[in-house]
């Protein structure tokens, strides 16, 4: 298959695992000083983050990788990452553009929810990055979550909202792209739960079980619900540990 053929493709996950096993790999051959003296090699995780000032700065190296889970804990605390040679604090922290976008998508079961949720999103102050679904044709749930996932996996979205029949799908879907923890949510309660004890980054909906009113509520449960931070910040980091192990097979 050609470069062009492969262009805007699905990575496979042998792909994925290829690509952070030649990360380490170059990180451990050109690893100098860490990052921080804790650390024997240029990985910052969130545990390093936590140990932190809140509103401080740390100078990283272009060649030092950053977990998802420590880009969380960093715009958690206000803490700014300054990466050598990026002047931009958005990009350093890995946030992208925004530190208010959300990420919204749905197939042809979510789309009628996802319509009504998008003005509601920007009164609650959010900036809507809308992935689709654009109308009530039949189209495939994984596509559109592995969208929305990957737009907060690549830091180009704070978190993402995805809509189907059932939530469940979806949720499984964004489960395996990397640096992605996603909640099926279906009330206020398990929202509040899923941010402030599993610092979940993705919100799953489903239409044939909610109601609009509902799906506002824990919407707005959800984007409101502060992660609890160090209390819950060992078995976060277990659940992200079980990804990694994967990953570097």
């Amino acid at each position: 298959m050609s470069s062009e053929q492969r262009k805007g493709a699905v990575p496979s996950e042998a792909d994925i695992r290829s690509l952070v096993k030649n990360t380490l790999e170059r990180l451990d051959k050109n690893t100098t000083a860490p990052a921080l003296a804790r650390s024997r090699r240029n990985i910052i995780d969130a545990n390093a983050i936590v140990e932190l000032p809140r509103h401080s700065a740390l100078d990283i190296s272009a060649d030092t990788l950053v977990t998802p889970l420590a880009i969380d804990a960093a715009r958690e605390r206000n803490i700014l990452l300054n990466r050598q040679g990026d002047t931009s604090a958005a990009t350093a922290m890995g946030m992208g553009n925004s530190q208010r976008a959300i990420a919204l998508a749905a197939d042809h079961g979510g789309y009628q929810l996802k319509e009504m949720l998008k003005p509601y999103l920007k009164e609650l102050g959010y900036e809507v990055v809308d992935l689709g679904t654009h109308s009530s044709e039949a189209v495939d749930y994984p596509d559109f979550a592995y969208a929305a996932a990957s737009s907060v996996s690549q830091g180009r979205c704070m978190a993402a909202i995805v809509i189907d029949g059932a939530g469940i799908g979806s949720c499984m879907t964004a489960n395996k792209v990397p640096g992605i923890r996603a909640s099926m949510c279906y009330d206020v309660s398990t929202a509040s739960n899923a941010r402030e004890h599993n610092h979940a980054n993705v919100l799953t909906l489903g239409a044939g079980l909610i109601g609009p009113n509902a799906a506002k509520g824990i919407v707005k449960t959800w984007l409101a619900t502060p992660w609890g931070g160090v209390r819950h910040a060992r078995r976060v980091d277990k659940i992200m540990a079980v990804e990694n192990r994967f990953s570097k097979k």
